[in-house]
């Protein structure tokens, strides 16, 4: 992590637990981030609605509001990056986090090395999009994407993408129908390497789909070239 990644960000810490909880507001501190810590889904909630945060690392399992509950409020009005983390392992609880509108998944225990390296991805991440802010838009459909809102729209209606589902719809979009495979995918959008057991990428992919196919989009998909990695075309899966 460089010091130009964390200089001035802010984290707010959203984890009952007072042991992990007080480990991350040190460590993250010593780190050179600006930490705010609170115990519960209702305050933090408030929090990330009205402060001004950079990244949000919200536990699942909160007393009064459940993360996931939390997330999914937050999400009504904010595109804050927001990482789940939980000691629950199973897909569905994953698949939930993203549904919700999560950017990044981090099961317990975890490193603090990981979580630096996954906040850091995000912040370079948001600082590439704050680089450019004139909507673009698609010439090969009437798909429209705005890079500034990390939006996309369809007959003036948008789809509700999270930052990290607009990041891999534009970047397939831009391969001209280049097949771009897991482990590209995975380095230049979510800014790690590619785990077969990581379904990050996946879960991103179905949502996107979902969300599309909601606002009535049908002209291209995110196209599954088995063995090979994700296209966007108006072909059907091979």
């Amino acid at each position: 992590m460089t010091p130009v990644a964390i200089h001035d960000s802010n984290i707010l810490a959203i984890e009952d637990d007072p042991v992990l909880g007080a480990y991350l507001h040190e460590h993250l501190q010593r780190s050179g981030f600006q930490v705010t810590w609170c115990r519960n889904g209702l305050e933090g909630l408030e929090l990330a609605r009205h402060g001004c945060f950079d990244v949000v690392l919200m536990d699942i399992l909160l007393p009064g509001m459940s993360g996931l509950e939390a997330l999914e409020q937050l999400r009504l009005q904010s595109s804050i990056p927001v990482i789940m983390m939980s000691a629950l392992g199973a897909e569905a609880d994953r698949i939930s986090g993203f549904q919700c509108g999560a950017d990044d998944y981090l099961p317990k225990p975890f490193s603090m090395v990981e979580l630096e390296v996954r906040i850091a991805a995000i912040l370079r991440r948001v600082a590439l999009e704050r680089r450019h802010q004139a909507p673009v838009a698609s010439t090969s459909s009437e798909l429209q994407f705005d890079e500034a809102a990390s939006e996309v729209s369809y007959n003036g209606q948008p789809a509700g993408l999270t930052p990290s589902e607009y990041r891999l719809l534009d970047t397939l979009q831009r391969s001209n129908e280049e097949v771009l495979s897991k482990a590209f995918l995975y380095q230049h959008v979510l800014q790690r390497g590619y785990s077969r057991h990581d379904r990050s990428l996946d879960m991103h992919v179905s949502q996107i789909r979902r969300k599309l196919k909601s606002i009535g989009y049908s002209e291209r998909q995110v196209r599954t070239v088995w063995g090979k990695g994700y296209v966007l075309s108006a072909g059907e899966d091979s």
